[in-house]
């Protein structure tokens, strides 16, 4: 029985790297197995010898998007004090959102029979910074309620800012002010 060699070039690293300009490009919609090979100028098949599905490999860029948002949310914090490295993750988390909007929504949006990406060890990893650069500032280095608000505020400002519901006007100031009322709830719950 003969059999084809594949291509040495083809590697999981690769494939990934390919998927992440096509799903910037187009979505996952545009994510499909055929075109990803033509970019890659290999056989459809061959793509199955390092992922056993399309399933597997949105769920691969899942972890990928989660761990390079958690680095740029720490490469802003870097040494700032807490407050001001919760205003540096806000627009380091703004801008990914903008930047990277259909890697953002594989991160963000659960698929049939698939975890969403925030779900993954990668996910959890995020989850983690966040908590963490928010313990900064409440002193409480467990503080869920203030971490899932200042998310929450977080993803609902990307979600706006991405659909043009702010419209031409933008937001008019207003994310400041709703970060700066949920960073002064969290600095009085340090002195509390």
């Amino acid at each position: 029985m003969f059999t084809m060699p594949y291509p040495a070039k083809l590697t999981r690293e690769g494939i990934t790297r390919a998927a992440h300009i096509l799903l910037d490009q187009g979505g996952p919609d545009a994510l499909a197995m055929r075109p990803l090979a033509d970019a890659l100028g290999v056989r459809p098949g061959s793509l199955y010898r390092h992922f056993d599905s399309r399933d597997a490999l949105l769920g691969e860029l899942a972890e990928h998007a989660a761990d390079a948002l958690r680095l740029d949310l720490g490469a802003a914090a870097g040494t700032l004090g807490p407050r001001d490295a919760l205003n540096a993750v806000a627009q380091a988390y703004l801008d990914f959102a903008r930047t990277r909007p259909h890697t953002y929504d594989l991160l963000m949006t659960p698929r049939p029979g698939q975890a969403p990406g925030i779900k993954t060890s990668a996910g959890k990893h995020l989850w983690n910074a966040l908590l963490t650069h928010v313990g900064a500032l409440t002193g409480n280095p467990d503080d869920t309620g203030h971490a899932v608000a200042y998310w929450t505020f977080l993803h609902g400002a990307a979600s706006l800012q991405r659909s043009g519901l702010y419209g031409a006007s933008g937001p008019q100031g207003g994310l400041d002010i709703g970060l700066n009322a949920i960073l002064d709830r969290m600095a009085r719950a340090a002195q509390a």
